[in-house]
């Protein structure tokens, strides 16, 4: 049976909800970040989950509070955050594998634990393809975040091939913990054994400037650090700045900077740490000699 296209109606939602997808791979020569999901193990799950490409395109939401219908049946799949899930105001215990039909509105509540969740669904999200990749980022893309009134095209699924007898549980506790695992930076050498070890043995709060740009610490650390020539960086990239402040990178940072290099976050610290809020607490735990 041939697909048609459909559409989802956001009718609701708070700030920070957008599309995303693996990002924009090798534009870093032109200066343009990488994008994509902040938490990038959930989006996968979901994606496993419905059968789809590794690289479709998801909603990455940030805030409870969404609510959205769909015009033609599917299939959705919901990780990350632990939150309140409602379809046509039933909640829904276990959605990692949910059945929509024509006109079901679907409604994301209170947040439980963690920072974001995100919404796969069928064959992918089909917002506008930009440089090789459909995440939403201000200078390429028209929106930069949804608000109410979105529209977002998908492929239809009328048949019921997807429906399961059994399915995953999504498992909440793996971003409940404080250690994030690093490997040292370019420019961990410039640093001294005191400082190194304040690094390594002290926890951190998260500050309230969090976003997709990164996550800056509340605590500082006196340095005498020199500015540095410009050089690359990535997400997951740990700055520590003259001033003493600790930025670790978000998936729509630059992709250059000034500032010493002193840690480098795992793909699994990057998600980890995608799922703190302001005012929890991270510490770093090295994972190279």
């Amino acid at each position: 049976m041939s697909k048609s296209l459909a559409t989802a109606h956001i009718i609701k939602t708070g700030p920070g909800t957008s599309i995303q997808d693996l990002g924009r791979i090798d534009y870093g020569k032109y200066g343009i970040p990488i994008s994509g999901c902040m938490d990038a193990k959930s989006a996968h799950w979901v994606n496993l989950q419905l059968n789809n490409p590794s690289d479709s395109a998801v909603l990455e939401i940030s805030q409870p509070g969404l609510v959205m219908s769909f015009s033609a049946p599917t299939f959705i799949s919901i990780a990350g955050a632990q939150s309140q899930v409602k379809v046509n105001g039933k909640e829904i215990p276990n959605p990692s594998f949910i059945p929509i039909k024509t006109k079901d509105q679907l409604e994301i509540g209170q947040f439980i634990t963690g920072a974001r969740l995100y919404l796969g669904i069928k064959y992918g999200f089909k917002s506008q393809l930009e440089l090789s990749s459909r995440s939403f980022y201000k200078e390429i893309t028209p929106l930069a975040f949804f608000s109410k009134e979105g529209k977002i095209s998908y492929w239809d699924e009328p048949s019921s091939s997807g429906i399961l007898h059994s399915k995953a549980k999504w498992d909440h506790t793996w971003y409940e913990t404080e250690e994030l695992e690093v490997y040292t930076g370019p420019d961990w050498k410039l640093l001294d054994n005191e400082k190194k070890s304040y690094l390594l043995e002290h926890r951190f709060h998260i500050s309230p400037l969090t976003n997709r740009m990164g996550a800056q610490l509340l605590e500082t650390i006196e340095n005498n650090l020199p500015e540095l020539p410009t050089n690359p960086v990535f997400p997951g990239t740990v700055q520590l700045t003259s001033g003493g402040k600790v930025i670790i990178l978000g998936q729509d940072a630059q992709v250059t900077g000034g500032y010493p290099r002193i840690f480098q976050l795992t793909d699994l610290a990057i998600s980890i740490l995608a799922q703190k809020k302001p005012g929890q607490v991270v510490r770093f735990s090295k994972v190279n000699g």
